[in-house]
């Protein structure tokens, strides 16, 4: 390619899911229904947990930090792709785009890292239950939060430093809704062996490590709850975790079955079909998941609804038509 024709993009193209015009509606209205279900969910799940003293514990104060992280991964990439349909425009700009990549990248592994350190919760639980307010203190559980946060942002910022030293090439489609680092690289017309090369390292260290380790928790806490001798101890033991197990199973079930679509679709849309599964269906999930079972998540939204109402009469009376 000669170098007259490599230039910094200004912009991208946003193929999405189809092009055919009388089916943006209905993409339109769909995805706006799983992002409100989505922030409304987890929003309550964070007022939940802000609001009663009884759920300051450790395992209450990481699930609020995935709800808050599950908020942000859909706020990332959703709104971007309402805005395109509804302005029937498929353009996003350089920056825009790359700052797309960086916060999506980012929350998606603190996810990740998320559900590990809350795996390691549910395991000093079951395995260490007499040394569990010991171990896991109130600085250890800001530490672990702390530590994702920052390998997820150094992460995110090493991946899109490379990122910024390649060139693209003009008329630049992505055919995804929205921008993705693996194939914003594989757009590039320089060389990008090397963020192939980071990638790889970050899928194996910052994806694969933490599911070993998830894999590990498990596998401790399984033999825990076998030898508990009664089946009311074993019920009650693995209830403890079960919330967290279907979130963790629907997590990376998703995330390999997007990764395996994606190796053998031949259709582009297919592959952007299957990446809603991890980053809109998996976040809107979670408070279902966390919630239908929990007593403890029900009782403190009832509970602080019901104060609502007394301190402001507009909810009571919204309360008694509904």
């Amino acid at each position: 390619m000669e170098p007259g024709n490599l230039t910094r993009a200004s912009e991208f193209l946003l193929l999405g899911f189809s092009e055919e015009p009388e089916l943006q509606p209905l993409i339109f209205g769909l995805f706006l229904s799983m992002y409100l279900v989505t922030v409304l969910g987890n929003l309550l799940i964070i007022l939940a947990v802000s609001s009663d003293s009884h759920l300051h514990t450790p395992m209450y104060f990481f699930l609020s930090n995935l709800s808050l992280v599950d908020i942000s991964v859909t706020s990332t990439t959703v709104p971007k792709m309402l805005v395109n349909i509804q302005t029937q425009s498929k353009v996003i700009t350089y920056a825009g785009c790359i700052s797309q990549t960086y916060f999506f990248s980012l929350f998606v592994v603190l996810d990740d890292l998320l559900l590990t350190v809350m795996a390691y919760d549910c395991f000093v639980a079951i395995c260490h239950p007499l040394h569990y307010t010991v171990i896991m203190n109130p600085r250890l559980c800001g530490l672990l939060v702390l530590v994702s946060w920052i390998t997820s942002a150094l992460h995110s910022l090493l991946e899109h430093l490379l990122l910024l030293r390649l060139t693209f090439c003009t008329g630049l489609e992505i055919p995804h809704f929205f921008c993705e680092l693996n194939l914003m690289a594989q757009l590039a017309c320089s060389d990008n062996f090397l963020n192939n090369m980071v990638m790889y390292f970050a899928a194996v260290f910052l994806g694969g490590g933490p599911f070993v380790c998830i894999i590990y928790s498990y596998s401790k806490i399984v033999s825990s709850i076998r030898a508990i001798p009664t089946a009311q101890g074993k019920y009650k033991a693995f209830s403890t975790c079960a919330s967290h197990l279907s979130v963790v199973s629907l997590f990376y079930g998703t995330s390999l079955g997007v990764y395996f679509s994606s190796a053998a679709a031949h259709s582009s849309h297919s592959s952007a079909a299957a990446s809603v599964l991890y980053t809109v269906v998996t976040p809107m999930l979670n408070p279902f998941i966390y919630t239908l079972r929990n007593k403890d998540i029900k009782g403190a939204l009832k509970q602080f609804f019901e104060m609502s109402a007394i301190k402001n009469p507009a909810v009571l009376s919204l309360k008694n038509c509904t």
